[in-house]
């Protein structure tokens, strides 16, 4: 019979497993050399929730909590903030780790999980870095308008993400003149750009058109394209 550490809620049991997707995420992302954990503190004899790149210490989901994030965990609950912690350790084999110790809140503010990074330093550079860049970087011309816009205001998040539709489009040949509004609006609507507040009104404004043409052209394409 499993010993339980605490007790958790429906609630709480809920929110650890939307944290599943995020250790998957910061695996594929951060590479090989990264193993993430997910860590269930209801059960410390069976506290792997979720793990990415687990043969570098040979853990599956089920293993249980080690020593040291045991450790950190005191620690963490001792702080006022319950802030994330940075730090060195080894594996048992001398291998050094950089680690970080991640809190989940709970009802209460009470922790009831854990995010574990560990980096391990015995991966060649040369992987490391193979993972960070594109296998073929010629593959980046397929996609030479793909670019994240980073602005301080909403405003000028549409104002940019208008101004690059509008150069894309008004600079086809192929689209005729009577269909360049259309189109902007339809770029501008696959980006999830009238998701955002008086987004139509500015456009429109910007168009010289009518919110209303906006609106049908958002209709029209609600009803064109895939759920």
């Amino acid at each position: 019979m499993k010993k339980e550490y605490i007790t958790l809620t429906q609630n709480e049991r809920m929110i650890l497993q939307s944290y599943i997707p995020v250790v998957q995420g910061l695996g594929q992302y951060l590479g090989e050399g990264y193993e993430v954990i997910l860590h269930n503190l209801e059960s410390l004899e069976h506290s792997v929730m979720q793990i990415v790149n687990g043969h570098h210490s040979g853990r599956k989901i089920g293993a249980p909590i080690t020593d040291l994030a045991l450790g950190m965990l005191s620690q963490i609950e001792n702080s006022k903030d319950h802030s994330a912690i940075s730090y060195f350790n080894r594996r048992q084999d001398g291998v050094i780790l950089k680690s970080t110790t991640i809190p989940i809140p709970g009802e209460g503010n009470r922790i009831i999980g854990m995010i574990c990074i560990n980096f391990y330093t015995n991966i060649p550079l040369s992987t490391v870095i193979q993972q960070m860049i594109p296998e073929d970087l010629n593959s980046l011309q397929s996609f030479p308008h793909t670019t994240e816009t980073f602005t301080e205001n909403v405003d000028d998040l549409i104002e940019t993400a208008l101004a690059d539709v509008k150069d894309q489009i008004l600079n086809d040949t192929s689209i005729s003149t009577n269909n360049k509004n259309k189109e902007i609006v339809t770029a501008l609507y696959k980006k999830g750009i009238f998701n955002l507040k008086d987004s139509v009104i500015k456009v429109a404004g910007r168009l010289n058109i009518s919110k209303n043409t906006v609106y049908m052209h958002i209709r029209n394409l609600k009803n064109e394209l895939p759920e």
